[in-house]
């Protein structure tokens, strides 16, 4: 089901490209500007079974999507920025903002010499309990199982459950079924117990993913030291906030802010809703954004940003930057708002 939609989004951005139907909406659709959505930026990897591709850019896709914006004059801002011009409407040149999920290290290994090369502010929201080393990103664990045995037993609602890994085919499919339905479990503690028991059973050690992939406290103090770095909040635990109580979805982000504070001596200001889509970000988190005092909020809902997002601050939508999709030829049509506004039903804001 996954690869069908990957395929047919490919084939949307195709045809809006082959028709140069992306230059008649752009004048309607292509706003004040964009906030593009990246995770990990590094070289391809080799290995045939990557389910969580759509994560990761190569670091000359990022080369080329900013040489693509500097070519059209469009201004590359920090968050800070853009915030002062929704504020101040000056609407003046468009802009585009960088912001990266999680805190990976090879946004500094490979995004940050890319970034230094155009000049270009970018903001990376940090979970603190990856910068701890404590985190679990229960999604490359579920790779990391699938990879390394030719079937997978795992009790689901009572029944035991086998299914085929032997294959290329067979492992995306596994990950698929097994993705969706852990990201479904009602709560985080269900999501643990089931990728402990999976990681235990097959040998992977879940404990150090957060520490081979994600930069440390004293790591994110040197990066942040540099001019073009912001450091934005993203939750203690990545957890869906949607299905956290109130309070516990409120201390959640406010004090993955106050962590980040004490460990990196500097304000931060912005913040991610983690997943971010319709089911993980509804206006009670977008309240509780407020409430909790982000000048700005970030979800995966696709969009540009127009003078209306001015009143929807902690509900804005990113264009994601995505491994599937790592064709140059489709940067004019993210740009143009096109692609966005057909997957919106041509709203311009979405913020119910």
């Amino acid at each position: 089901m996954k690869q069908f939609r990957n395929n047919v989004i490919r084939a949307g951005l195709e045809a809006l490209y082959v028709t140069r139907a992306h230059y008649l909406l752009r004048p309607m659709f292509a706003g004040l500007g964009g906030i593009f959505m990246l995770h990990h930026v590094r070289p391809s990897r080799e290995h045939g079974f990557q389910p969580n591709q759509h994560l990761e850019i190569t670091p000359e896709f990022l080369h080329a999507t900013l040489n693509h914006l500097r070519a059209r004059s469009i201004d590359i801002v920090t968050l800070d920025e853009m915030h002062r011009r929704l504020i101040e409407r000056d609407f003046a040149r468009r802009f585009a903002c960088f912001t990266f999920d999680d805190g990976y290290r090879d946004n500094r290994d490979f995004a940050l010499p890319v970034m230094r090369e155009f000049d270009a502010p970018f903001t990376v929201y940090v979970a603190s309990d990856f910068a701890e080393g404590t985190g679990r990103l229960w999604w490359v664990a579920l790779e990391m199982v699938i990879a390394r045995t030719d079937s997978i037993e795992l009790e689901i609602g009572g029944t035991t459950l086998r299914l085929d890994t032997s294959t290329e085919d067979a492992r995306q499919a596994a990950f698929d079924r097994l993705h969706d339905w852990i990201r479904a479990l009602p709560d985080e503690q269900a999501v643990r117990h089931v990728m402990s028991t999976l990681c235990a059973r097959y040998g992977v050690d879940e404990n150090a993913i957060s520490r081979d992939l994600c930069m440390s406290w004293d790591e994110l103090k040197s990066f942040a030291d540099d001019p073009l770095v912001t450091i934005g909040a993203h939750t203690i635990s990545h957890c869906n906030l949607a299905r956290q109580g109130e309070d516990a979805a409120l201390r959640e982000m406010a004090t993955s802010r106050s962590r980040i504070e004490a460990e990196l001596q500097r304000p931060v200001d912005h913040f991610a809703y983690p997943y971010g889509d319709r089911m993980a970000a509804t206006p009670r988190e977008f309240a509780l954004a407020r409430a909790a005092g982000f000048k700005t909020a970030v979800t995966t809902r696709p969009g540009m940003i127009f003078a209306g997002c001015a009143d929807y601050l902690t509900a804005l939508p990113r264009v994601s930057l995505n491994g599937n999709y790592q064709d140059r030829r489709i940067l004019p049509v993210l740009t143009s708002g096109a692609a966005t506004a057909m997957w919106n039903g041509f709203r311009r804001i979405d913020a119910a």
